[in-house]
């Protein structure tokens, strides 16, 4: 195993690509700091970096302020009038003993000219972009009503051809912006499907580091790493579940791809689907009672799902002649996957569950491995850029999209990790 050093570098620069049509205006003042040494991040324009990466809020440039305020005392509303702010931001940053730092925070409505939060945040000085998630993660919360996965972490492959035939595949771990990106895993050997266990201290994946695809399981903590049982043919999939005691994954160990769980406390495997189609990409529900999966059992890859305690069937994409790679949001209200229609090219898609109705959310090219923001409000997923694997976002809506460009090869196979403790 290898471990990077953690700094504050960004492996994935991310590029807005659409917006919403009016984002509503904040400005993010400055913080004050109370200390002599100079900072080694701003907290101010990070946090204004997560809101404004969301599409849904346009940022106030630094240089159209007219005022710095950092107390509500220095406030004058009509100054962001003028600069048609709808909300303020404003912070001091002070030192604290051992290393530590205070951030106090305040949020005001414009409009209204009112205080609309007040929060303070400590942490360690080397953790300042992790202060200002956590601030960005209230802000945006205040602002919507939706919990802010600013604070969250994302995985992805890295691919990077030498030239001799030959490439080096790495397991990447960053912040939710691209940001301390850390080596997880580095190998000669593709990697694929990782996957988050439901308290975030572990990952699952397939590596072909023995020459044929083995299952891992991955402690984040300690850098220990499990083999699990290889069986005969494929070995792939892995997706953990709900409660993290058990992992759905496909095997042909029996002939043809089938879906299985294996139960982590006592190893017990369970075969899932019985069918000569193909069975595979199992994913779970929030609720951990059903699994949905991909299957050509219909003549055409779509998306079925069988509930476990009875195992009863069904269908559940109809339109399309190719849907996979099926995710569902934590409400169990959407399902995301890969779609292809009568244009034959592949998107990511979301179909409501409730009403059946399927959005084509992407227009990029050979998109794939749609991820889910533990909030349910992004679509993280592996899209193409000229030659070049790349990742793109889009909300689940399709009103915002962006790309995440990498400068370390190709990106592929991501996943947005759950909340964090």
């Amino acid at each position: 195993m290898s471990v990077a050093a953690w700094s504050a570098e960004s492996d994935l620069a991310i590029e807005i690509t659409q917006g919403v049509d009016e984002p509503t205006p904040v400005a993010v003042v400055p913080f004050a700091w109370g200390g002599s040494a100079a900072l080694s991040e701003d907290i101010a324009a990070v946090v204004s970096a997560d809101l404004g990466r969301t599409g849904i809020f346009s940022m106030m440039d630094r240089k159209n302020m007219l005022s710095f305020p950092t107390q509500e005392n220095q406030v004058f509303y009509r100054d962001w009038r003028a600069g048609k702010q709808d909300y303020l931001l404003i912070g001091r940053q002070i030192p604290l003993q051992g290393n530590q730092l205070k951030v106090e925070f305040e949020l005001y409505d414009v409009v209204r000219a009112t205080k609309l939060l007040n929060g303070n945040a400590v942490g360690s000085m080397d953790k300042m972009r992790s202060i200002a998630h956590y601030i960005a993660d209230e802000v945006y919360e205040k602002l919507t009503g939706i919990r802010g996965a600013f604070s969250t972490k994302i995985v992805y492959v890295t691919a990077k051809q030498q030239g001799n035939g030959k490439g080096t595949f790495r397991l990447k771990m960053a912040d939710s912006d691209g940001y301390n990106p850390i080596t997880i895993l580095e190998r000669k050997e593709p990697i694929m499907s990782p996957s988050w266990s439901k308290d975030a201290s572990k990952l699952a994946y397939v590596s072909f580091e023995s020459g044929k695809p083995a299952i891992y399981i991955q402690h984040l903590a300690t850098g220990k790493r499990q083999r699990l049982q290889s069986f005969r043919g494929l070995n792939g999939a892995p997706t953990w579940s709900p409660d993290g005691n058990r992992l759905a994954l496909v095997l042909s160990k029996d002939g043809n791809p089938e879906v299985y769980v294996l139960d982590l406390r006592s190893y017990n495997l369970t075969r899932i689907t019985h069918h000569y189609g193909i069975d595979t990409e199992p994913s779970w529900s929030p609720d951990g009672q059903s699994l949905v999966f991909t299957s050509d059992r219909g003549g055409q890859p779509q998306i079925y799902k069988i509930h476990l305690p009875t195992r009863k069937l069904e269908r559940v994409t109809y339109e399309g002649n190719y849907n996979a790679r099926a995710r569902m949001t934590q409400d169990g209200r959407f399902l995301a996957m890969v779609h292809r229609g009568s244009d034959n090219i592949f998107h990511i898609a979301v179909q409501d569950l409730k009403t059946g109705r399927l959005d084509i959310l992407t227009d990029t090219f050979l998109d794939e491995s749609p991820t889910i923001a533990p909030n349910g409000s992004m679509i993280l997923y592996a899209t193409q850029k000229g030659v070049r694997g790349v990742l793109g976002g889009v909300t689940l809506d399709g009103n915002v999209r962006f790309i995440l460009p990498s400068a370390s090869g190709d990106v592929r196979e991501p996943a947005w990790s759950p909340y964090l403790k």
